[in-house]
């Protein structure tokens, strides 16, 4: 299964200042995969190393992190000697050995010409604990769900992509073509991004096994609440977990402390909260007061959305029926939309948006992303449906004058004057666009 992060990995490897990499991102989005994939096929040698498998290999950096003497401790296990050149080691779940996290400035610092690459499903959170983490001293990179773009990628759809990739317009695609990806789009919403479940709906086309795949997902992923952090935390955070599915479906999507319970305030699900960003499992939009560069800056921390990583998982989650992917424009209504704007969320962060905001007047008028693209600033409003009603977005531009105001839809590639229309399946090709 190809990932457009794997170019990002060749990138690594040619870049002769590099310094070890932390993959990071959820359980089951790939990770080890990709490392695999990418060891064998680039690298005359490739060492794979679990930490979570493999619980004697903690006490390598138990008396120290030198590396010339970890990587010799290292060869007589294994039994052969590690040799530096052309060779990439991988270290998997290293967030299990937090010393193993340390040792990196090490191997920074004593063996650069050593290609070194770590990863682990938690290893946000396991970097937030770290009090010896080697800052400025590692790369990074972070692994999501598969984007729209790799679904059809998966799909076998390269020439579909080139087209999108090399538009220079908004002209309208011939119907049959927009049809097509309507279509890979509404089955995507279902079946979101996780690479096993992409795999085996492919393969099978059995809905059925999807659900079920999703759901063991999920439950694995409740599991590591408690194991990974304290009994009363693992309370809050499977509380706030479960109440995100349902805070989407509200027409104002808002996250609200007393909808988890009841009086409940900020300071008691804070902490839960950052855990499942740390660990890769949400994503925030923030309120921006007014759209000024830099929109950190102008950001209301209290006011916030919070995204699932996936679309898939959240309709396992509501307990959406497979059914609704036939129906011409269930999908896209059902549940306030909270489908389609968290597809949008995930997309805008995969095409590396590190944060995402939204702007609410006081009258009640909501533009549902603010995006910088360059030094632009660029409105986004998100129709789940067909309605041609820009009440939001026009009230945004009245204050603001910016250059665009872009909604995104079902509909097809549509533009007048400022206006522009942008499907909803081609979100990854926005940026090149404008």
């Amino acid at each position: 299964m190809k990932r457009t992060l794997y170019k990002e990995l060749l990138n690594w490897k040619a870049n002769s200042s590099r310094k070890p990499l932390l993959l990071q991102g959820a359980r089951q989005v790939g990770k080890t995969y990709l490392i695999n994939k990418f060891g064998k096929n680039e690298y005359k040698k490739y060492i794979y190393l679990n930490f979570e498998q493999d619980e004697t290999l903690a006490s390598l950096f138990l008396k120290n992190l030198n590396p010339s003497q970890i990587l010799s401790d290292l060869s007589l296990y294994l039994g052969f000697k590690i040799e530096i050149e052309n060779t990439l080691l991988f270290f998997d779940e290293i967030q299990v050995v937090p010393k193993a996290i340390t040792s990196l400035k090490y191997f920074y610092e004593q063996m650069p010409d050593l290609h070194l690459i770590a990863a682990g499903s938690l290893l946000g959170v396991s970097v937030g604990k770290q009090n010896s983490f080697p800052v400025g001293k590692v790369n990074f990179k972070t692994l999501y769900p598969l984007s729209f773009e790799e679904f059809l990628m998966a799909n076998n759809e390269a020439l579909l992509i080139n087209n999108l990739q090399t538009k220079t317009n908004f002209e309208p695609l011939v119907e049959v073509v927009h049809n097509k990806l309507q279509n890979y789009f509404k089955t995507f919403l279902f079946i979101g991004g996780m690479p096993e479940v992409v795999q085996n709906y492919i393969n099978n086309k059995d809905i059925a096994t999807v659900r079920n795949l999703q759901n063991e997902i999920l439950e694995a992923y409740t599991r590591d609440f408690s194991k990974y952090t304290e009994k009363n935390i693992a309370i809050k955070t499977t509380e706030v977990w479960h109440s995100i599915p349902y805070q989407l479906a509200k027409e104002n999507k808002k996250f609200k402390y007393n909808v988890v319970r009841k009086n409940a305030r900020a300071s008691y699900y804070e902490l839960t909260i950052s855990w499942l960003k740390s660990a890769g499992l949400i994503h925030l939009a923030h309120q921006i007061t007014i759209p000024k560069l830099p929109l950190l800056g102008y950001t209301d921390n209290s006011k916030f959305k919070i995204y699932l990583l996936d679309t898939g998982l959240l309709g396992a989650m509501l307990s959406v029926s497979s059914d609704i992917i036939i129906k011409p424009n269930t999908l896209f209504t059902e549940y306030n939309g909270a489908f389609i704007e968290n597809y949008v969320a995930n997309e805008f962060i995969k095409s590396n948006e590190k944060s995402l905001f939204y702007w609410t007047s006081k009258s009640d008028a909501e533009v549902d992303f603010i995006l910088q693209i360059k030094n632009k600033i660029v409105p986004i409003e998100v129709k789940s449906g067909l309605s041609k009603n820009l009440k939001s977005i026009r009230s945004y531009a009245t204050k603001y004058n910016p250059e665009y105001i872009c909604r995104t839809s079902p509909r097809n590639f549509y533009r007048d004057k400022d206006f522009i229309n942008i499907p909803l399946y081609a979100l990854f090709i926005l940026k090149n666009l404008i």
